[in-house]
């Protein structure tokens, strides 16, 4: 009987600690409670990370929050922000602060993935018309003595080294606050400039500051690269761990919604592949360079290319 006491107290510590644990995870990222807003959809975002997000609302994740938000019944959009780097998670969709995040890679383990809503990769931007035409892949030879722009630590780098074009590239900053800074706009702008001669950086920001330039730009998806990393990725929705209804409705969405929503990021110059590498491109037939603002439902229809 006197060694049945200790363990039955430890028992009953354990039970009585549970509440606070749980209580804790609650706090910290859901728990086993859906805390979703079932009125307003809110969105964990950047404050200044365009094409995806500002504060103004006009990247191509506030167009998808806002078609998101009619077709779910939502009375409005708000917006937790955050600048996307070291703590953006823990912040925001941790902080029980939104409830969705509207970009985040697939297999990423911070946050609950739905099904992917677009595959992308990194890509490639020339001139244009210039002797760079018909460029398809770092290996190409008319590469050879051209300076190239990398953003640092990122998988182009592996290739352009084995291509032998290191030696001139420039580097950008990988890591930066983006309320400040902004290397995929520096690159863009040197590559105008004539400061580098072809730029390397992720899809939807290479095809939307192209987009944005005054001078032609190709944008030339990455995906032939081989014996290497990685270069195109899927892109999911990220929400909480203990949110699976929210995480299906959302998938249900996706699945009914899919080609709308490929219209607003067609429109931002989001580079757009399928599963076996083929470029995705507009059914709407309409001006590609319309954008939805953040009085519009998003690119509602499917001819409301972002």
């Amino acid at each position: 009987m006197k060694r049945l006491i200790p363990v039955v107290a430890g028992i009953a510590s354990i039970l009585l600690a549970m509440p606070h644990a749980a209580q804790a995870q609650d706090r910290e990222f859901g728990g086993e409670i859906e805390l979703v807003d079932p009125d307003v959809l809110r969105v964990c975002a950047d404050p200044n990370n365009m094409p995806f997000s500002n504060q103004a609302e006009e990247g191509f994740e506030q167009a998808v929050a806002r078609f998101l938000a009619e077709k779910l019944g939502r009375q409005s959009v708000s917006y937790a922000y955050f600048p996307q780097a070291t703590g953006f998670v823990r912040m925001t969709l941790g902080a029980n602060a939104c409830d969705l995040i509207i970009s985040y890679p697939q297999g990423d383990e911070l946050v609950q993935n739905t099904n992917a809503y677009y595959r992308t990769a990194y890509a490639l931007v020339y001139p244009a018309d210039g002797d760079l035409d018909g460029v398809e892949s770092l290996s190409d030879p008319k590469l050879k003595d051209k300076r190239v722009g990398i953003i640092a630590g990122t998988p182009p780098g592996s290739y352009l080294a084995r291509a032998g074009l290191m030696g001139r590239a420039k580097a950008y900053q990988l890591m930066i606050d983006t309320r400040i800074d902004n290397s995929a706009k520096a690159m863009i702008d040197d590559l105008a400039a004539g400061e580098i001669d072809a730029a390397v950086l992720w899809g939807p920001m290479a095809g939307y500051y192209a987009k944005q330039a005054e001078r032609d730009y190709t944008v030339v998806p990455l995906h032939k690269e081989e014996g290497g990393a990685a270069m195109a990725f899927r892109i999911t929705m990220g929400v909480r761990p203990a949110d699976q209804e929210w995480k299906r409705t959302l998938n249900r969405a996706i699945a009914q919604y899919q080609d709308e929503i490929n219209e607003i990021l067609l429109s931002y110059g989001v580079p757009l592949l399928d599963e076996e590498d083929r470029p995705i491109l507009s059914k709407a037939g309409t001006d590609p360079q319309a954008t939805p603002g953040p009085g519009e439902a998003g690119g509602a229809p499917a001819g409301d290319a972002q």
